[in-house]
């Protein structure tokens, strides 16, 4: 009795906790037949017909309880004659849905019982007959109102470019041998529709509701059942008809349930994109591969076909979302539902407001625009500038987009157009906002950045939030742009503000670090100096490069402290270094900004003499494409740092006719040259390293190659007449302990 009890008590545990238990093991079952059926033991139509038999009788007793009444709710009899009608629909709908899946196992049963050549006329039989009673079973179901026209068209519009590509994917991949090319291609129509009308239901935004299980499932029975009736009865191609038409009756049998038994349908979930348009994509690559290495040449059709799938998407591109013109009332507290014009907070509000009352699905884009004046006008002046931007904004928008007046010398649009579109009207709004502001007497100038998001199903404030992460992506570009918003653009943004809070305090906190690269002279590979590159050891964002680090310095106006602080230690480090004799030089990057400040000669001199080095020690390296912007300023400091016998040099040259022609009006002593220079020497035909270093070798200048990464680079740059290399061919940027452990092992001489 003890066992008995724990028996029931152990299988009442595992029915309550695993409702769908004999659901997977019909699936497991069925997988094994199809295994078989596929090995070649049992033949193909007897494990359709053993699998159709187990799915459509497990979905049979679970439809057949709801007949019954067992599962369905009461229905109360003093509620009315319209409340009983509609407590009595699911039951209804689970009868003739019982009928369906009943239908589908018998077509299965019934194909290995009958002759061959009454093969397809069975299958066609059951699949008209399956189709009527799906038809009115789903017909039976509570239904949500219908979307508005211009949703339907848009949700059209996003499933015809799928469709195609299955309908693609059939036409390609099934036998039709001696089948007439109109009922090939309606077979494959057929299979197209209803394998993306699965596919729609399944990732659809109400797809845990019973309604949309029941659906999926009549497409997938469906689509079983077509297969049956167009694959050959004779091979194992019939073994395809399997999947979808177990899962399909299981599935409606599952919905019908969840109809019957839940109150209210699940909460709307986000629509998942990516299998619509990747899986349909992918099979039709597949399929045309597949047809291409068997080597069937494409016949008109599959080339139709194939260029079919091209104008639904252009159509969805350009199609505005005037869906939104069906939407409820904008609430009283706005005006005007298309153009608001507000001032302060009240814009931000209406505009989280007009966001969260559109209509599902949501389609269009959203763009926040900043406007940028270069002058400092008062606040009456600003307000006349952004009362002006609107009315020019609203000169340039559709009659259906909304434009929000936004504090902060800034303004929203919400327009339903397709990304093209919105790109478009993002540009009209550069070029309108960009003209002259004449208020108040005076002549204002501006340059705006437009930050774009296109709209989706979630909360306002985060759509809001990734458009202006476009809008200040624009505006770190340059302004003058528009950039649309992605994920990997918000890891950029996110990064850079975790780099502009931390880089304040790096220099005092004592984050920053130096490590060497070597300099060797290539004819006998001995170092003759070091270039100090700089790394920022922070222990939030682990370290930072120059690359990375720079720019973000530059913006803060901390690029003078941070310079400071390297040529204070790369300078300390070389006086240690020169201890015993020993003569290297040290190279330090600097940017125009640092070179062009007036105090930087005299500071450096000053450093210099504070360690007792040599000018000469010293190499101050600028980058050659920041030069061109102030080069009569950069001249004058580099012939400045020349007069007092520090060297000179020239980074990242480009090697293009502008850079060789400015390249006699630079006071230099070195010349960096980087791989592409060095890789271009490798071409007979090319020999531009060979250019420039005949021009250096007449303008009195030493070249360094750098990143030098292979023995074949070093070798050519050799043979070219390069005097220095620099790359982890030849030794790689470590700290001063290892650099000075290397320096040990070569004998050092003067130069």
């Amino acid at each position: 009795m003890p066992v008995a009890s724990v028996f029931r008590a152990t299988v009442f545990r595992a029915t309550v906790r695993r409702p769908f238990l004999p659901e997977t093991c019909v699936l497991a079952v069925v997988a094994v037949l199809v295994v078989v059926g596929a090995s070649g033991p049992v033949p193909a139509l007897a494990v359709v017909a053993l699998a159709g038999a187990a799915g459509s009788t497990l979905a049979g007793v679970r439809l057949s309880r709801l007949t019954t009444r067992s599962d369905a709710p009461a229905v109360n009899p003093a509620g009315g004659r319209l409340a009983r009608r509609r407590a009595a629909r699911p039951r209804r709908a689970g009868a003739l849905l019982h009928a369906a899946v009943v239908t589908a196992g018998l077509t299965a049963a019934v194909l290995p019982l009958s002759a061959a050549q009454y093969h397809p006329a069975a299958a066609a039989a059951g699949l008209a007959s399956t189709a009527v009673l799906l038809g009115g079973g789903l017909v039976s179901l509570p239904r949500r109102p219908p979307p508005p026209a211009q949703v339907r068209l848009r949700r059209l519009l996003d499933l015809a470019a799928p469709g195609v590509c299955l309908v693609l994917v059939a036409w390609l991949l099934l036998p039709y041998a001696g089948v007439a090319a109109a009922a090939r291609l309606a077979v494959a129509v057929a299979l197209g529709v209803l394998a993306v009308a699965a596919l729609t239901v399944l990732t659809g935004a109400h797809r845990s509701s019973g309604t949309a299980r029941c659906r999926s499932g009549a497409a997938l029975t469906l689509l079983g059942l077509v297969l049956l009736a167009a694959l050959p009865a004779a091979g194992r191609a019939a073994l395809l008809a399997v999947p979808p038409l177990v899962v399909g009756v299981l599935l409606t049998a599952a919905g019908v349930r969840q109809v019957a038994r839940a109150g209210a349908d699940p909460p709307r979930q986000a629509t998942v994109v990516w299998p619509r348009a990747v899986l349909p994509a992918g099979a039709a690559v597949l399929a045309t591969v597949h047809q291409l290495h068997a080597d069937l040449p494409p016949d008109n059709t599959t080339v139709l076909l194939a260029l079919a799938a091209v104008p639904p998407l252009v159509a969805r591109e350009l199609l505005p979302a005037t869906a939104r013109r069906a939407a409820p009332a904008v609430p009283a507290a706005v005006p005007d539902p298309v153009i608001v014009e507000e001032r302060g907070p009240v814009g931000r509000a209406a505009l989280l407001r007009a966001l969260a009352a559109r209509p599902e699905p949501a389609a269009g884009a959203l763009l926040v625009v900043d406007l940028h004046l270069t002058e400092l006008p008062g606040m009456a002046v600003r307000d006349d500038v952004a009362a002006e931007a609107v009315r020019r904004a609203r000169a340039v928008t559709d009659d259906a987009d909304e434009v929000f007046d936004l504090p902060g010398s800034g303004l929203a649009v919400v327009t339903g157009g397709g990304p093209v579109l919105a790109y478009a009207l993002g540009t009209r709004l550069l070029t309108a906002l960009g003209r002259p502001y004449e208020v108040s007497g005076a002549v204002l100038r501006s340059r705006a950045s437009v930050g774009l998001a296109e709209l989706a199903p979630g909360r306002p404030e985060d759509l809001l939030r990734q458009a202006d992460l476009a809008r200040r992506r624009a505006a770190q570009l340059g302004r003058d742009r528009v950039e649309w918003y992605d994920a990997y653009l918000e890891e950029q943004l996110v990064r850079r503000l975790d780099l502009e809070r931390e880089l304040p305090g790096a220099v005092a906190r004592g984050e920053l670090d130096l490590v060497y690269q070597p300099v060797l002279e290539l004819a006998d590979r001995s170092p003759v100096g070091t270039e100090a590159l700089l790394r920022w050891r922070s222990p939030v964002l682990g370290t930072v490069f120059p690359a990375e680090l720079l720019p973000v310095a530059e913006d803060l106006d901390i690029v003078g402290e941070l310079g400071a602080w390297v040529l204070d230690r790369a300078c300390r480090q070389l006086a240690d270094w020169s201890v015993g004799g020993r003569r290297l030089w040290m190279s330090i990057n600097v940017t125009t900004r640092e070179l062009t400040s007036p105090d930087f000669v005299p500071r450096t001199a000053a450093v210099l003499e504070a360690y007792g080095l040599g000018p000469d020690q010293l190499v101050v390296e600028v980058a050659e494409p920041q030069v061109a912007a102030e080069l009569p300023t950069v001249v004058a400091r580099l012939a400045g740092l020349r007069s007092m016998g520090i060297r000179t040099a020239l980074d990242d040259f480009r090697a293009e006719h502008a850079s060789l022609a400015q390249l006699r009006r630079l006071p230099i002593d070195l010349l960096k040259v980087g791989p592409e220079v060095v890789a271009a020497s490798s071409d007979p035909h090319r020999p531009l390293l060979d250019v420039v270093v005949t021009v250096a070798d007449r303008l009195g200048v030493e070249v360094v190659a750098e990143e030098l990464e292979s023995a074949h680079q070093v070798d050519g740059a050799q043979r070219a007449g390069c005097h220095y290399g620099q790359g982890y061919e030849l030794a790689r940027p470590a700290t001063a302990e290892r650099v000075e452990a290397y320096f040990e092992e070569f004998p050092f001489a003067s130069r």
